[in-house]
């Protein structure tokens, strides 16, 4: 039997969880984050001894999180001069960070460039040339479209020809970028590829990988470079219900397999980069939340439908409503009282919209208002794009140390600090 992999608190820890801190909460286990980075990293060595793994920050760059994530061996990879930022922040050299983007300005870039950033991933044309224009000699690594369509959700489906990201190969885009930079001056390096997230089967990153490394070859024959970078991208799936990604040591071993044998006999022997985020930190993430309401009410088509309404939603969570994302989840005794059998239940938000989190899911039958509800594996976007939608604040990030302790990482907002950009006119007044 495999065992699961997310973190699952006890309700005594729930309970203390949401009486000390407050919901919603997002809480992350340390002792599972840094696991998982540790059998990411020794499985991915494991295959090739030069391999480098990079945090993709996105995925929850609360500063405390990417301190972890660093202090573990990671490098991190900033997807805005925010992200950087707040790397920095967590006491990242900026040499160990990567700055990510579609749409860099060139004042993004500029600070980028001061705080001696270790590579530039450039997207476009436009960017080679501000970076050329800034007069950097920063390590400049191409992102590249490699025609790879995986099968996850079209919304994050990022590899395909037709994407917004990178240099399309098929198009001859990402040998003209070569050219220029080559012809340009410019410090390049590598190339990567992303083919989205999620992915339960590695073929598609495999695929990319390959396709990667065979376009270095071609430009090592047609232009002598000699490529130091691949970076692969991230993707591997996590278990939100009952999914069952493909084991850590296989998915490692397939890939790089692939990308040293689309390079056998060319003599290059670039470093080998992945740049996961989900799964890292997702499965090691909870949200608790309490009920407010609990509604029995007709279905339009016949029966009934039992509503758990809590005190969170859309705007700490939207990737239900953004992709139809389902999560494991949990109901918990607000006063340590056995609960009752399951029973299909919909888990529902305050915000004025439909926000219906979990749709039919097993709760117990007498949940009620003051119990809780734990959501597991929300380590991952989150706390990154939860909003202020209907001006609530957003929640706190706890961390679950390793001896038991609490740190918070992160405070709750408070409606001053919501508040605070706000500006009246005088004539307003």
């Amino acid at each position: 039997m495999v065992s699961d992999p997310r973190w699952c608190p006890t309700d005594g820890l729930v309970r203390q969880l949401a009486v000390e801190f407050g919901t919603p909460l997002y809480a992350i286990d340390e002792a599972s984050f840094r696991s998982k980075i540790r059998d990411y990293r020794a499985s991915f060595l494991k295959f090739d001894a030069g391999a480098v793994l990079t945090f993709a920050s996105k995925a929850n760059s609360v500063v405390g999180v990417l301190r972890i994530a660093h202090s573990e061996g990671c490098l991190i990879d900033c997807a805005s001069e925010g992200e950087l930022r707040a790397a920095l922040m967590a006491g990242v050299p900026a040499k160990d960070c990567h700055l990510h983007g579609n749409n860099k300005s060139r004042s993004e870039l500029d600070f980028a460039i001061d705080q001696e950033i270790g590579q530039i991933v450039a997207d476009n044309r436009e960017e080679l040339e501000l970076i050329l224009d800034a007069a950097s000699g920063a390590e400049v690594v191409l992102r590249l479209a490699p025609g790879v369509l995986p099968i996850t959700n079209e919304k994050i489906s990022t590899g395909q020809s037709d994407t917004k990201f990178g240099f399309s190969i098929d198009d001859g885009d990402a040998e003209r970028a070569v050219k220029f930079c080559i012809d340009s001056g410019l410090n390049l390096v590598g190339f990567h590829c992303h083919v989205g997230s999620q992915l339960l089967d590695p073929e598609a990153q495999i695929a990319a990988g390959q396709i990667l490394a065979e376009f270095a070859r071609s430009m090592h024959d047609r232009y002598g470079f000699d490529v130091k970078i691949l970076n692969v991208g991230g993707g591997r799936a996590v278990s939100y219900t009952d999914e069952q990604p493909v084991p850590l040591d296989e998915y490692n071993d397939r890939l790089v397999g692939g990308v040293r044998v689309a390079l056998e006999g060319s003599g290059l022997r670039p470093v080998l980069v992945q740049e996961p985020g989900r799964s890292l930190i997702a499965e090691a993430g909870v949200t608790i939340y309490q009920v407010g309401v609990v509604k029995d009410v007709a279905r339009s088509g016949g029966g009934r439908r039992r509503f758990v309404v809590v005190d969170g939603g859309l705007a700490d969570n939207p990737r239900p409503a953004l992709y139809g994302a389902r999560y494991g989840i949990i109901g918990v005794s607000g006063d340590g009282r056995e609960l009752g059998e399951l029973s299909p239940a919909t888990v529902s938000g305050r915000h004025c919209e439909v926000d219906q989190l979990f749709e039919d899911v097993d709760l117990p039958n007498d949940l009620r208002a003051g119990d809780f509800v734990a959501v597991l594996t929300t380590g991952a976007y989150s706390s990154s794009m939860a909003s202020n939608y209907n001006r609530y604040p957003r929640p706190m990030t706890v961390l679950v140390r390793e001896d038991g302790r609490f740190s918070v990482l992160q405070r709750a907002e408070n409606f001053e600090e919501m508040l605070s950009r706000e500006v009246l006119p005088e004539d307003l007044k």
